[in-house]
């Protein structure tokens, strides 16, 4: 990896919220760190939900669970680093307690959340994301659920949520989509009662949508569910998979210094932002993964 290159790329191609979001691995520091989350409050709206292509596959300026469940992931990642200390922790816990009535307003009556609204078909957006039209599901749920609990978050919400994933979970049969496979895992992960989630583990060796060891086309990764060390998510994975993937990832950097994306987004912008999203996601796991 060409650590300088990349900063570049950044400097030069990504949002202010990547950006931020990358000098907190480079220079780790409390204000940086809070910088993040005031990044993420300008693709806030009144409902007091997340939108304008805060996901950049989605261009519609309307609130999405896809965004709150975005944001949870860049405050996942500001939770993790070294600049976290108690006031970080306390502005990351308010800013994420505060999605809660929003997430409340479009919950289904059985505690689930569908991962976009209809309202997306009026605007750009990936192919894949078809006419909005989706029913509630783990993805997002069971993710939304895992990322308000690593945040600190308490509210009734969570416990209709939670009983939603637990009784979605407890149904699965057949194979499982990777996207589907990491939202729970990371609720399991999180979920208080330790003996319940130790009788609903995935096996990861059947998931569809994911590459164990590197190969073509599209597909998560071990580090997509687990990108650091410490993560307790890596036990799932064999040492030499994560390692190959590792080595992948330092060889995908393009000649400006980015990373590519292994999809079609749905626009230049679009793109952009793409490539800063996995630009900033590389720089931070080859770092914290030396070899």
């Amino acid at each position: 990896m060409d650590l300088a290159r990349a900063r570049a790329f950044l400097d030069t191609h990504a949002r202010l919220l990547e950006r931020r979001l990358a000098l907190l691995w480079s220079a780790p520091d409390p204000v940086a760190a809070g910088a993040v989350v005031d990044a993420l409050a300008g693709y806030r709206n009144a409902d007091g939900g997340l939108g304008h292509a805060l996901e950049p596959d989605v261009r519609a300026p309307h609130s999405q669970p896809l965004a709150v469940d975005f944001a949870l992931g860049v405050l996942t990642q500001v939770l993790d680093s070294p600049a976290a200390d108690p006031d970080v922790r306390r502005k990351v816990a308010g800013f994420a307690g505060s999605l809660v009535p929003y997430l409340e307003s479009v919950t289904s009556p059985d505690g689930g959340l569908p991962i976009v609204l209809p309202d997306i078909a009026d605007h750009a957006r990936a192919d894949h994301w078809g006419d909005g039209r989706f029913p509630v599901g783990l993805n997002p749920t069971a993710g939304i659920v895992a990322g308000l609990r690593k945040a600190g978050v308490s509210a009734a919400w969570l416990d209709t949520a939670d009983e939603f994933c637990r009784t979605r979970i407890e149904a699965l049969s057949g194979p499982v989509d990777a996207h589907t496979a990491v939202n729970v895992l990371h609720f399991l992960a999180t979920t208080p009662d330790r003996d319940w989630a130790g009788r609903h583990g995935l096996s990861v060796e059947d998931l569809t949508l994911f590459h164990l060891y590197p190969g073509e086309g599209y597909g998560l990764t071990p580090l997509d569910f687990a990108p650091l060390p410490d993560d307790p998510l890596r036990s799932l994975f064999p040492a030499d998979a994560i390692t190959a993937h590792l080595d992948a990832l330092a060889a995908a950097q393009e000649a400006d210094g980015g990373w590519p994306v292994s999809w079609q987004p749905p626009g230049p912008a679009a793109l952009l932002e793409w490539r800063g999203v996995v630009t900033t996601h590389a720089l931070r796991i080859l770092t914290a993964n030396p070899r």
